[in-house]
């Protein structure tokens, strides 16, 4: 969800090979337009023009486009990086009697990426909340928001495949579940005036609703991994 990105620890399998200076330089570029794009979103609403964001974030408006379609693009891969963080902490190799039911290891996981650890995780939030109220005017931002949620599921079915063991449908159904009450939890906190780490904050939106959401899934009640 809407955290500070973190460094990449690799994936459940080994370390994944070290991107070259030059796409680090393209990554960081593209990551500093999306936080510029997102606060000034936040901040004005869909009154922002893609110059605005160049200028703002200090390249020309030809990179912008190098970069992103339109401006709405823009904040994608500042949503996507918080919707993954939660999703590679959950995949996160665990083993041995203290393993968790995946259930539990899928709240604990929405609760980590939903409670703000620092200022920039505060302020990600609070871009985020901007951002989802400047949707209604908006649609291109609406579309971006459900696009990276949906490719967010796709990211979780595997990852719960391999920690349920379980057929097909009861994944796909269980990942939906899962990045729904996600989504539905981050929406809800940002209609209010909530803080990020009250009781009405995401972070206890969304065990409540991962709660509701898995209920009918008994599948997670076995251990991560198992």
């Amino acid at each position: 969800m809407p955290t500070a990105p973190h460094p990449s620890s690799g994936s459940p399998s080994g370390p994944s090979p070290r991107p070259s200076l030059t796409e680090r330089r393209k990554a960081e570029t593209q990551l500093e337009i999306a936080r510029t794009a997102a606060a000034l979103f936040a901040e004005r609403g869909a009154a922002v023009t893609a110059d605005e964001i160049a200028r703002t974030a200090g390249v020309a408006l030809r990179t912008f486009y190098r970069y992103f379609r339109t401006k709405e693009d823009a904040v994608a891969p500042l949503l996507a990086v918080g919707v993954r963080e939660w999703i590679d902490d959950l995949a996160a190799p665990a083993a041995g009697p203290d393993t968790p039911p995946v259930r539990e290891a899928l709240e604990q996981a929405a609760r980590r990426a939903l409670t703000p650890a620092d200022e920039p995780a505060t302020e990600a939030l609070r871009w985020t909340r901007g951002l989802l109220r400047a949707m209604p005017g908006d649609p291109a931002l609406r579309a971006v928001w459900h696009r990276v949620h949906h490719d967010a599921e796709e990211a979780l079915t595997p990852v719960l495949a391999r920690l349920t063991g379980a057929d097909p449908l009861t994944v796909r159904l269980a990942a939906a579940a899962a990045n729904t009450a996600m989504r539905v939890a981050v929406e809800e906190w940002a209609a209010g005036d909530e803080p990020e780490d009250g009781p009405r904050g995401p972070a206890e939106l969304v065990a409540r609703g991962m709660r509701a959401l898995t209920a009918g899934l008994p599948e997670l009640d076995g251990g991560a991994g198992t």
